[in-house]
């Protein structure tokens, strides 16, 4: 048999509303009666009854979270940082990957069933592009992540990719650093994580007055560890000179790294690394992973406030928002001198 609230209430000695209070965060709750009945939902493994609870209230207490990719680490954090705001919130998330840029596979995943059984979805756009803004104009509350749309439909949470990437390049600019990799760039992509990140890149130089070199910029398709490192060993190949890696993920980052320290080079005495996204990784590599914190916890909190307040609110009466994360560059052994 499944459990049920009076379970857990009676297990904990409370009343049922009280163990309703305390599953929905309700702040006025003492904390010896709060540690009952989360000790008396762990000990029976309760877990909430979505379907009951939306033939009650309209709603399901969940909501979508789509992705590209689980594999790469930083979707797999921020999946963990939307899972954490949201149970702050009493709500629960379902998540759905996409696994690849297919616009047609992209929009049945958000048309799908799964995404009706929810309240409202955090969409982080792979596919689809600015052109396809109107596709996005569903009944369900949406909030976009990510870089391939603005100025679109609904609200739209992302952090600022061109100043982040310069700030990168310009860091390693001022160690001396004058032949730099741009690892990890998309051929002719303009809006999209890799170009306004080719663009940050550009920037710097520019302001520098380093040249642009076209055969510094190194396009990869995927941004795992292992395109980053297959990368690399094609780069150190061609014997092109370099002395510094921008590059476009961590991942990438790391990847590339491993190769150039087996080829009998130092980082960051030989080169110099530094990443985009600082993933939990970067504190373990060795060495250590300079990096940009793109404010992962802000893109979350910011989403799930948003897409709650939509959920609340009449459709059409919010007019849609833009909010871009606060960024720091984090300085670590990759590109810090003994």
């Amino acid at each position: 048999m499944s459990i049920t609230l009076h379970d857990v209430a009676r297990l904990a000695g409370v009343s049922i509303k009280t163990v309703s209070n305390v599953i929905h965060d309700y702040p006025h709750i003492r904390p010896d009666t709060r540690e009952k009945v989360l000790a008396a939902i762990a000990e029976l493994d309760y877990r909430p009854n979505l379907s009951a609870r939306g033939l009650r209230s309209g709603r399901s207490g969940a909501i979508g979270l789509i992705i590209p990719d689980l594999r790469n680490a930083y979707f797999a954090e921020l999946a963990d940082a939307v899972m954490t705001a949201a149970h702050k919130r009493g709500l629960y998330v379902l998540i759905e990957q996409m696994g690849g840029a297919d616009k047609q596979a992209e929009l049945e995943i958000l048309r799908g069933p799964r995404m009706q059984m929810v309240d409202g979805i955090l969409y982080s756009v792979l596919a689809l592009g600015q052109e396809d803004a109107d596709l996005l104009d569903i009944s369900t509350p949406l909030v976009l992540l990510g870089d391939r749309i603005y100025n679109g439909p609904t609200d739209h949470v992302t952090m600022p990719n061109v100043d982040g990437s310069r700030r990168a390049t310009e860091h390693l600019l001022s160690l001396g650093r004058q032949r730099i990799l741009a690892l990890g760039a998309h051929e002719d992509e303009v809006i999209g994580s890799a170009g306004l990140r080719l663009r940050g890149y550009t920037e710097a130089l520019e302001a520098a007055g380093v040249p642009f070199r076209p055969e510094l910029v190194v396009n990869v398709g995927n941004w795992h560890r292992f395109n980053g490192a297959e990368a690399m060993r094609a780069t150190m190949a061609s014997g092109i000179p370099f002395d510094g890696v921008v590059a476009f993920n961590d991942s990438l980052a790391l990847g590339a790294m491993r190769v150039v320290q087996e080829a009998g080079l130092r980082v960051p005495d030989d080169v110099a690394f530094i990443g985009f996204d600082d993933i939990d990784e970067t504190r373990y590599s060795l060495p250590t992973l300079s990096t940009i914190d793109p404010g992962r916890a802000e893109i979350a909190e910011v989403a799930v406030g948003w897409l709650l307040e939509r959920i609340a609110a009449e459709p059409g009466s919010i007019a849609p928002r833009e909010h871009e994360t606060a960024i720091r560059l984090v300085q670590r052994e990759s590109t810090t001198f003994a």
